[in-house]
């Protein structure tokens, strides 16, 4: 109740930030030197329209977390919900927003999972030892990406090669008789560059059925992560680019059980889960680099299985194939133009699917302190036809302290391919439903951005409102149809301190009213979330921090509520020498019992510790 009561407080006198603590006014920090690759013109964080929230690598090393979904949950506005830790399915909303809308980028590869039932992406795999930065783009973004940007985007970059040859090699060991450990090498030269990367991860993890509710089998979770990226410098400043992410993991979970809480259960059952994804990309500057030329081809692939007592009882596969290509035209100082055109060819089961697209969008800097931005997408999709899309943001650096934005963009969502196909024997249909239309959506934001005249304090709130309509559902009438409705509105707040140059103080916290038609509240989605963290990093070889989490009430889908939690982590690192580094990690340091879904339980008191060397 104390942590609580202290995260509130924080809140309530606007004390909010980012994930993590960082020191304010040096140069990694300052927004005007923040690149936000996800709004395709490369923009600054003082010149982005949209909210956005950018986790970098640092940030990553400061929270120690093994998996993109821990780190992702500390963002403003995103909400998390995981059947199980240690490989239960794991999905992410953004401001309300179904996970089902929000698109999910790997180095600019749509990795969405194309057999699922809306298309959603699973975070339960995620490795984080490959990730460079991770950027959320929060509302309609399907102006910049597309069909199913419909409530935002998550933005994944991976790490590029470092300067000279270098590596890593690291090995941890944790509770629940958790192994975990990884290496890379790199090289970067005139010529090009290369990064190699490997990471296992095995565990015998805890019930994914909640153990307070007397399940004691333990879930095992095992995991592979493979990771190439590199490039050739061509003449005339032209690059070939390559990435490649690859994944295998098994994950034991539990049965559907009839009258139990949650109707989860112990039992014998296993997922899974094997999953690729790249891209080959070539950048030509011409125009004496006034005009760059991206052509991108990108490709994704998933096959899961389920086995039950030892029998295969579900399979499935997909994958989609894009092609990219875009064009950014330096004008002058005030003006630039990107544009280009995508093909995306889309299948699961056998089925397929395929959208064209166009694209253009508009950055206009009347003045150096304002910058005005403007698109247009037309998605042009073989089934379900053309839709347009725009959206509209600026960015004003009042002085050298206030920055407002504002944005208003629109989205949209084309059925997946199993809602486009499905046929419901038990309810009498025989056919697909031929009624069924993309989902939509239109929302606006308007945020301020203050910092303090010695860069040591910065306070922040966005106000944002979003209404999705055509929303697809299943109905025991028609299948999948288009039954719904969403209006969510809320506020975001952030902000960070730096007590000294090697003390910060930081913390963030959403408001979120969201309703279906009905005015009935989302499940699975709290009104109040928030975060609080102590960040250390002193002269020295030890660095460190400590995280609040909260989450409050949600209602759950059999009618009843989700209580309310509050969990803290502990994060510290030491230098051994200049080559070797010790870590580790506390989890839940007060034993928290907590479910992020019903009947579905969550580590108690935990942790690891590792070494790394870097040479």
């Amino acid at each position: 109740m104390l942590y609580k009561t202290a995260l509130l407080g924080a809140v309530a006198f606007g004390v909010s930030l980012s994930a993590t603590a960082q020191t304010i006014g040096t140069d990694e920090t300052k927004l005007d030197t923040v690149i936000v690759t996800g709004s395709r013109l490369d923009q600054t964080l003082t010149e982005v329209g949209s909210s956005v929230s950018v986790i970098t690598r640092e940030d990553l090393d400061q929270l120690g977390v093994d998996f993109a979904l821990d780190a992702v949950a500390t963002a403003p506005g995103v909400t998390i919900n995981q059947n199980g830790a240690f490989g239960g399915n794991a999905s992410v909303r953004i401001r309300g927003a179904s996970t089902d809308q929000t698109l999910v980028l790997i180095d600019g590869v749509p990795v969405n999972d194309p057999t699922g039932t809306g298309g959603g992406y699973n975070f339960a795999h995620l490795d984080t030892d490959s990730i460079d930065r991770i950027e959320v783009l929060k509302g309609p973004q399907s102006t910049l990406w597309g069909s199913d940007a419909i409530g935002g985007v998550i933005s994944i970059t991976t790490k590029r090669p470092a300067e000279g040859l270098s590596g890593t090699l690291f090995g941890e060991y944790g509770s629940f008789n958790t192994l975990r450990g990884g290496a890379a090498i790199s090289n970067a030269n005139e010529v090009g560059d290369f990064r190699l990367a490997a990471t296992g991860l095995s565990t015998d993890g805890i019930s994914k059925a909640d153990e307070a509710n007397g399940n004691t089998e333990d879930d095992g979770y095992e995991s592979q992560t493979l990771a190439a990226k590199g490039g050739l410098n061509l003449p005339a400043n032209i690059r070939l680019d390559t990435s490649l992410l690859w994944s295998d993991a098994e994950s034991e979970y539990d049965s559907y059980a009839f009258g139990a809480q949650g109707s989860v259960a112990d039992g014998d059952e296993v997922s899974n889960s094997e999953t690729l994804s790249g891209n080959v990309s070539l950048k030509i500057p011409l125009l004496e680099g006034r005009l760059e030329n991206l052509v991108q081809i990108g490709y994704a692939d998933i096959e899961r299985e389920n086995v039950s007592n030892g029998v295969q009882s579900y399979f499935t596969e997909g994958d989609r194939v894009l092609y990219r290509y875009q064009g950014t035209l330096a004008i002058n100082d005030a003006n630039t133009l990107a544009f280009g055109a995508e093909h995306e060819e889309t299948s699961a089961n056998e089925q397929d699917s395929s959208i064209d697209s166009l694209f253009a969008l508009y950055e206009f800097k009347p003045v150096e302190d304002l910058t005005l931005t403007g698109g247009l997408r037309v998605d042009d999709h073989e089934t379900f036809g053309s839709e347009t899309t725009g959206r509209v943001a600026a960015a004003w650096t009042a002085t050298e302290h206030v920055t407002f934005k504002a944005s208003w963009g629109q989205g949209f969502k084309a059925p997946s391919i199993f809602q486009s196909t499905y046929i419901c024997s038990f309810c009498g249909l025989t056919e697909p439903n031929a009624n069924l239309e993309p989902e939509t959506s239109e929302a606006f934001d308007i945020g301020v951005q203050w910092q303090s005249s010695d860069q040591r304090l910065t306070l922040g709130a966005t106000v944002f409102d979003q209404e999705t309509e055509n929303l697809i559902d299943f109905s025991y009438t028609a299948g999948y149809d288009n039954i719904a409705l969403v209006d969510s509105q809320g506020i975001e707040l952030i902000g960070a301190y730096s007590v000294t140059d090697w003390l910060g103080v930081a913390a963030s916290y959403t408001f979120i009213d969201a309703v279906d038609g009905e005015g009935d509240e989302l499940t699975r989605l709290p009104e109040n979330t928030g975060n609080v963290s102590l960040s250390l990093d002193p002269d020295g070889p030890f660095s460190g921090a400590v995280l609040v989490q909260y989450n409050g009430e949600e209602a759950n889908t059999d009618g009843s509520d989700l209580d309310s939690w509050t969990r803290v982590d502990l994060t510290g690192s030491y230098d051994l020498n200049e080559t070797i580094e010790l870590y580790g990690r506390i989890e839940n340091l007060f034993d928290e019992e907590y479910q992020q879904i019903l009947g579905y339980g969550a580590p108690g008191l935990s942790g690891s510790v590792g070494l790394r060397l870097r040479y």
